[in-house]
């Protein structure tokens, strides 16, 4: 089974590490970082890089794609290279995956028409442009396609994929390996939960908030 997890200059790493450290242990897997050339792509702080070891080329027809989200998503959607290789890829994929803002760059390729998709909160209308259906959802499954929300999200949509490719104790083992057991300190991780005032300082303040 090949995964191909794509990079691009500021990307957000938990996005593609994440459902890596997940989809890492699914029997049989060969997960491969790729990107328009080898070599280091730094994430959306510049503080950190993961390594592409495979071109677009080298891995044309992956059985699972995943697109990260970040702020180089924007730059992402105008890459005719990247969107030419999704949907080559997703004719023959098992699954095609994103998470974050990601799910942008499968619109832009085309990939999202008519399917309910979801992505990071403050960029949701946004998915109409590409004639997705918003879902304000942390996972959602339309047919093959698999989209998550922000973030952290994507651990999630990782492990809900192990339970659809291998059943749901293989999942749960995963879960368990990488103890995933999320207790955070304050229940005020979407904009439903979170208090009025911190989504207002966060909308006025985030460098999480789309380029244009």
């Amino acid at each position: 089974m090949d995964i191909a997890i794509l990079l691009f200059d500021r990307f957000t790493s938990l996005d593609a590490v994440g459902p890596y450290e997940v989809l890492s242990h699914l029997p049989g897997a060969t997960v491969t970082f790729i990107a328009d050339e080898t070599g280091p792509k730094r994430n959306d702080t510049g503080s950190l890089a993961l390594v592409a070891d495979a071109t677009l080329a080298d891995l044309p027809h992956p059985d699972i794609l995943l697109v990260p989200g970040g702020p180089g998503q924007v730059q992402a959607e105008k890459d005719d290279a990247i969107l030419d290789w999704l949907r080559t890829a997703h004719e023959t994929t098992t699954w095609t995956t994103s998470v974050c803002t990601g799910s942008l760059v499968l619109g832009a390729a085309g990939l999202l028409e008519g399917k309910r998709a979801t992505t990071y909160w403050l960029a949701l209308d946004d998915l109409a442009r590409h004639g997705a259906i918003p879902t304000n959802e942390r996972v959602v499954i339309d047919g093959k396609v698999v989209t998550a929300a922000g973030v952290s999200s994507g651990i999630d949509m990782a492990l809900t994929l192990a339970a659809e490719i291998g059943g749901d104790d293989l999942s749960q083992m995963i879960q368990l390996g990488i103890e995933y057991d999320p207790q955070p300190p304050f229940d005020s991780g979407s904009e439903a939960k979170a208090p009025a005032h911190i989504s207002k300082i966060f909308r006025d303040n985030s460098r999480f908030i789309l380029e244009s």
